[in-house]
């Protein structure tokens, strides 16, 4: 503050004092000039008083007015440096130096050239009132019509030059010595003037200022808390009061801003939570949804069938894929969406890719973008977006895979990995129950001793190709098979030979069937074959082609048997040649095996009509005491 209020003070009287010397400076150096011009006038008039004096007479004597004048101490010429007059040939005749006189002058040519009289005064060398001043010259031409008397000829027109220079004037240097005293003193009053304005700013303003930016500091750094303190009633007390002031309302505004962002706070809170509840009520809607929709089913491939349809549009994926563990032990996908588009039947081994990973770790895997995935493989495609595969486990059993993908990289957040394994557990339960279904219905059609199907599912299938050979006009042909001498090899060998023996006989059978035909278990050593779409000369190949695989099977157990070797008799009837329902079709084929019994066994017979009218062939229970054989002809309705 010292500097802003000193230095220009010190500045404009500085520039005050010079400017006002350079007008001084000036004025007396024009005044010098005319006391010059002056004086050499005076000079120069002083050879008009001529003394009579006779001819010859030196000019010193002859112009002794001159000669006073020259050599006198007048005070006008105290100024005067160098003043000589330098006659018509080139000798100075007066000079105020007496040992020039009367001695050539070096310069003489040049100033006797001077046409009229001048006077050169150089300027200052510097604008300063204590540097030297600068003097100056006068040149007057001497001669004319008054130097007529003394002197003839053109010498009276020029008789010589008058040479005056002038030193500093003693008024400039009086002058100078008064302005440099005036500038000394200016500056020491401004430095004064400053130095009391510093310590009076410094005891009665910048303390309280200090102060004051000390509080306003701190209310910067945000205690609003914060005071100033009394600074009194003057400009910076009021300043110190309107800054509490402002400090009040600050502080009030600040407690309404506190309230305020803890309400805010709480609203914030409030509304995460309900949208959190929100987001899980949605979930657990889509779980009961899902579940409900799965759950309304036992059939496996229909609950596959629905997880696809509905998974993708309730989670937001664009792709989705089920895969289960074949029996082969790799994970293959059975249903897919977008469908068709050459997912279905892939496979892969537990282990490999992100869906095999995930598989053998037991635990959800996420590739949050495909492209950079190392594990992702899909026929060496790259392939945008992020794959998230959650394995279903029930137990300690790896039932398969579920992924989900979608198109943006980064797409599943930790909550959604969260909810979609709920929703694979949610699935694998689902898949789970319908395998027990079918393992349980598999269980209820199937004999437990030879592992093919039972009777009762011998009759769904045998409902079901009835109908298809119906609508499509195609033959039906059954086979029934005995195995011969069963009671007598039970009786001989025991009954877990005779168990062994179906089983074989039923495995042989089966490895010479082809895939759509039914071979069931009828009862006791009573097997029935359905051969769709096989004529009657067709179905009697099969059967002998199934009579020969025993026969010539070599089954350990027949060596007991009365033709050495464990045999069948077989009985052929065909749809719609030899009956139209199913319960005349199984009589024409029981009737045709009797046949084969009848004729000696180890043979294959086909219906014949009046074959069921045979007067020794009892139906149902009765021909167990005639045979001890006991031939179905009735359905088991139990």
């Amino acid at each position: 503050m010292l500097l802003t209020v000193s230095v220009p003070a010190v500045l404009l009287a500085t520039i005050g004092t010079v400017a006002a010397w350079r007008l001084t400076d000036l004025a007396v150096r024009e005044k010098t000039r005319a006391d010059a011009l002056g004086l050499a006038e005076f000079v120069a008039t002083s050879f008009g008083a001529v003394e009579e004096t006779p001819p010859g007479t030196a000019p010193r004597i002859a112009h002794r007015a001159v000669t006073n004048a020259v050599r006198s101490n007048w005070s006008a010429l105290q100024v005067v440096s160098d003043l000589r007059i330098v006659g018509r040939d080139g000798q100075v005749k007066w000079s105020r130096e007496i040992e020039e006189e009367d001695k050539p002058f070096a310069n003489a040519s040049a100033l006797l050239n001077v046409a009229e009289g001048r006077a050169t005064f150089e300027a200052p060398s510097a604008w300063l009132p204590w540097s030297s001043g600068a003097g100056g010259e006068v040149l007057y031409p001497l001669g004319g019509v008054a130097c007529g008397g003394c002197h003839t000829g053109e010498s009276t027109m020029r008789v010589g030059v008058l040479a005056l220079r002038v030193s500093e004037p003693k008024l400039r240097t009086e002058v100078a010595r008064v302005f440099t005293n005036a500038t000394w003193f200016v500056t020491l009053f401004v430095l004064t003037i400053a130095a009391t304005v510093f310590i009076a700013v410094r005891v009665f303003v910048s303390r309280r200022v200090a102060r004051l930016a000390a509080v306003m500091k701190r209310a910067e750094d945000g205690d609003v808390v914060v005071r100033a303190p009394d600074l009194g009633e003057d400009e910076l007390g009021r300043l110190a009061h309107a800054f509490n002031r402002m400090l009040g309302r600050l502080t009030d505004l600040k407690v309404v801003e506190i309230d305020t962002q803890r309400d805010l706070e709480t609203a914030r809170t409030e509304l995460e939570l309900k949208t959190e509840v929100e987001k899980r009520v949605g979930e657990l809607q889509i779980l009961f949804e899902l579940s409900r929709t799965i759950a309304s089913t036992l059939d496996l491939e229909e609950v596959l069938h629905r997880v696809t349809s509905e998974v993708p549009g309730k989670l937001d994926v664009q792709k989705f894929s089920v895969m289960l563990l074949n029996a082969a032990g790799e994970l293959e996908v059975l249903n897919a969406h977008p469908a068709n588009v050459g997912s279905e039947g892939l496979t892969f081994a537990v282990g490999e890719g992100v869906c095999g990973h995930a598989a053998r770790q037991r635990r959800r895997h996420y590739a949050p973008d495909l492209e950079n995935e190392p594990l992702f493989k899909v026929k060496g495609e790259k392939v945008r977006g992020s794959l998230l595969s959650v394995p279903m486990v029930r137990g300690e059993e790896l039932l398969g895979v579920l992924n989900f993908e979608r198109s943006a990289p980064n797409a599943f957040p930790p909550a959604d990995q969260d909810f979609f394994v709920a929703v694979a557990d949610q699935i694998a339960l689902a898949v789970q129950n319908a395998r027990l279904h079918e393992h349980t219905l598999e269980l209820s059609v199937t004999d437990p001793l030879t592992g093919v199907p039972n009777r009762r599912y011998l009759y769904q299938q045998l409902e079901s190709e009835l109908a298809r050979a119906s609508r499509f006009d195609s033959p039906l042909s059954m086979v029934m098979v005995d195995i011969d001498h069963f009671k007598l090899l039970n009786d001989t060998a025991g009954h877990s030979a005779g168990d062994d023996v179906l089983r074989k006989v039923a495995q042989l059978m089966k490895q010479n069937l082809r895939k759509v035909d039914t071979l069931a278990r009828y009862g006791g050593e009573e097997f029935i074959v359905l051969l769709p779409q096989i004529d009657r000369t067709e179905a009697a190949e099969v059967a002998e082609k199934l009579r020969r695989a025993i026969a010539e099977s070599g089954i350990e157990q027949g060596r007991t048997q009365p033709l050495g070797k464990v045999t069948i008799s077989v009985g052929v009837a065909t749809m719609p040649r030899d009956a139209n329902d199913d319960v005349k079709l199984i009589d024409s084929a029981d009737a045709a095996l009797y046949a084969s019994k009848r004729g000696g066994r180890n043979k294959v017979t086909s219906y014949e009509v009046g074959m069921e009218l045979e007067p020794t062939r009892q139906r149902g229970r009765l021909a167990r005491a005639r045979t001890g054989e006991t031939p179905m002809l009735v359905r088991d309705e139990k």
